[in-house]
């Protein structure tokens, strides 16, 4: 007994000495006033580590930093804490209360953060809506989440009114007079103020990309302080950085960095919309010293003339951090090339959140490298038995964090083993360690005996010069029971049998697409990803 229980407060030092390590690096551990320190420590433990506490304290501990910069202009954590206060009460006004849940179609502005906080102040779970569902997605997830308020851009009104969404407020509008409540309109007049903790602490639901069907709503509670210590561990984000978020805030990814925020006291940066060059004029000119970014934003910026890659200076930038998908072909080492080796990129879903980290040394020795498990993150290999499997055999990735969703809203989990939650993807660890995930695992097929993976076909075909995009699908084959059809954007003509040719030199004859398909562009939700469900009725 007396063994275990020292086995258990050396494992505990252990970790305390990790996270205070990776946290003094970060410059979160610094010289501060005792009293705003303790003031925010009794925040955090009233108000918990989500939206209304961590803003709260960030508001305590640097009031007069910039917290956002949007099209509208900045706003400090102070003005960010009294306006999201205002907001709370307005709020309230309209029948929101402890419990409820309060939906936000939102592009990234101020207004998605203050509404985010607000929701927190009361105690409601936050629910973030896709801003590229379609109409009857858009019913199917309200009809079954059925939020108390919706808010949104004015942009979305006319897709809003095929739901029966009650209570609405507009976040951003277009028209000079709008009829419906605004924001700025709840928010003015009214007390800014704190308010008193709730009895609840509110949970952030987000929903996943849609890709196979509905969009399951996967909540999760405050991730604490582990969730943030396990990311800067292996990457290198540092206090009172000025952050460029051009991931969609409503994305896992994009809201980690909102989080991340809190802790770090980041200055986020934001664009409603997503347009190459002009993420690229923001990050230089908001002198930002990180980007967060999709790999399809990757993709659409190194398509730019080389000339106006030339033009934008991003020497300040010390990382890009990239997750949402996988990095095709040779882009981390091209981006690299031009623009330095910041980049990471970072493997999960919505329902596990993170699994694993490549770092710039990872992506330059092996670029379509998953990386490794971050700090307190335990990633396994299981075959269809649920025995794990040793580095080079494939199977279904399986991993343990503290962010593990909690099961769908509308019913229904991700298959656990030993603690561990699937991924919904299969692939396998090389000898150095690095996972490398092969593909979805009901994306795999049988072509000729043999086991083919979409993902390695597209990468091939990324490699060509003439391939800006590519997707690959299964289809009937009558020679190998299936072979995959490949979807192509490219940058000139190229004859189909090239891109077949090429394949074939590259990869197992099997392997080679059945046909190749041209299209002028790739099918995407909101988050980058490619909707091959859209492809099987080309």
């Amino acid at each position: 007994m007396l063994q275990v229980v020292l086995q258990k407060a050396r494992a505990g030092a252990t970790a305390t000495g990790t996270t205070l390590k990776v946290l003094g690096e970060a410059g979160v551990i610094r010289p501060r006033n005792p009293l705003a320190l303790a003031r925010a420590a009794k925040v955090l433990k009233d108000w918990g580590t989500g939206p209304a506490g961590g803003f709260t304290a960030a508001a305590l501990l640097d009031p007069r930093r910039t917290a956002v910069i949007d099209e509208l202009g900045s706003l400090t954590f102070a003005e960010l804490q009294a306006r999201s206060n205002a907001l709370a009460r307005g709020f309230a006004e309209l029948g929101v209360s402890e419990g409820d849940s309060v939906a936000l179609m939102c592009r990234n502005h101020r207004g998605f953060v203050e509404a985010s906080i607000a929701t927190a102040k009361l105690g409601a779970d936050i629910l973030y809506l896709n801003t590229a569902f379609a109409g009857p997605q858009l019913v199917e997830v309200l009809e079954r989440e059925r939020p108390a308020l919706v808010v949104h851009d004015e942009e979305f009104t006319g897709l809003l009114a095929k739901a029966d969404v009650g209570t609405s407020v507009l976040a951003w509008t277009d028209s000079p007079e709008p009829t419906d409540p605004t924001l700025e309109s709840l928010i003015a007049g009214r007390d800014g103020a704190d308010l008193e903790p709730a009895g609840r602490h509110g949970r952030i639901v987000i929903l996943t990309s849609g890709t196979t069907g509905t969009p399951k709503g996967a909540p999760r509670s405050e991730a604490g302080i582990d969730a943030a210590v396990s990311l800067l561990s292996r990457m290198p984000l540092r206090y009172g950085w000025r952050t460029h978020i051009a991931a969609p805030l409503f994305h896992t990814w994009g809201f980690a960095h909102l989080a991340l925020a809190m802790l770090l006291g980041s200055t986020i940066v934001l664009r409603r919309r997503f347009d190459p060059e002009t993420c690229l004029r923001a990050t230089q000119d908001e002198r930002c010293d990180s980007l967060v970014v999709i790999p399809v934003m990757l993709q659409r910026m190194m398509a730019l003339p080389e000339e106006t890659l030339a033009a934008y200076d991003l020497s300040r930038v010390q990382v890009v951090a990239s997750s949402g998908s996988a990095l095709p072909g040779d882009l981390a080492t091209d981006w690299m090339d031009h623009f330095g080796d910041h980049l990471y990129n970072i493997y999960g879903s919505t329902e596990v959140a993170y699994a694993s980290i490549a770092t710039p040394v990872d992506l330059r020795e092996a670029p379509s490298a998953a990386g490794r498990p971050p700090y307190a993150t335990v990633v396994k290999i299981f075959d269809p038995d649920g025995r794990e499997l040793p580095p080079g055999e494939t199977g279904r990735i399986f991993v343990g964090n503290g962010l593990l969703f909690e099961g769908y809203t509308g019913g229904g989990h991700k298959e656990v083993v030993d603690g561990l939650m699937s991924t919904g993807d299969v692939g396998r660890f090389d000898a150095d360690g690095r996972l490398h995930v092969e593909g979805r695992d009901d994306e795999m097929i049988v072509s000729g005996g043999e086991n083919v993976f979409p993902r390695e076909v597209e990468d091939c075909l990324m490699r060509h010069d003439a391939v800006l995009e590519v997707a690959a699908v299964g289809v009937d084959d009558p020679d190998f029971g299936k072979r995959l059809r490949a979807f192509v954007v490219v940058s000139r003509e190229v004859p189909e049998q090239e891109l077949k040719d090429w394949v074939k030199e590259n990869l197992a004859r099997y392997k080679v697409p059945r046909e190749i398909v041209f299209l002028g562009e790739l099918p995407r939700n909101a988050t980058g990803k490619v909707l091959k469900r859209d492809l099987h009725t080309e």
